[in-house]
Formats: C-alpha cells, sequence, structure tokens
C-alpha cells in the first residue's frame, strides 16, 4: 500500500507537464481524403445547378 501511495504522491507533481512531441499533432495533411473532399464538392456543386435548372424551368420565383 505505501508503494501506492509513493508512486501517487510523486505523480502529483507531474500533472500538466507533458511532453512536447506527445501534444504536438505529427500528421500534417487534410483531414479528410481527397475522394471525400471530391464527392462532397460533387453534391454541393451539383445540388445548386439543379436548384438553379428548376428554378429557370419553373419561371422564377413568383412573386404574392
Amino acid at each position: 500500500m505505501a508503494a501506492k501511495s509513493r508512486k501517487f504522491h510523486g505523480n502529483i507533481h507531474k500533472r500538466g507537464a507533458v511532453d512536447i512531441s506527445m501534444s504536438t499533432d505529427k500528421k500534417k495533411g487534410f483531414a479528410v481524403g481527397p475522394v471525400m473532399l471530391g464527392f462532397f464538392i460533387f453534391v454541393v456543386i451539383g445540388s445548386s445547378l439543379l436548384q438553379i435548372i428548376r428554378t429557370a424551368s419553373s419561371g422564377g420565383p413568383e412573386m404574392a
């Protein structure tokens, strides 16, 4: 029991002292892959184009 207590009290003084190499993200790249990014752009641009075509073919927005 005394060994656990000594270990606990020794770790108290180490709290918050994180090694710099542990805290920085080593991965330098995109958060998403290029395929997912391309798919997202395709969906956003495609849906906006479809909305523009749909609005143009219906005669534009109607005013009341």
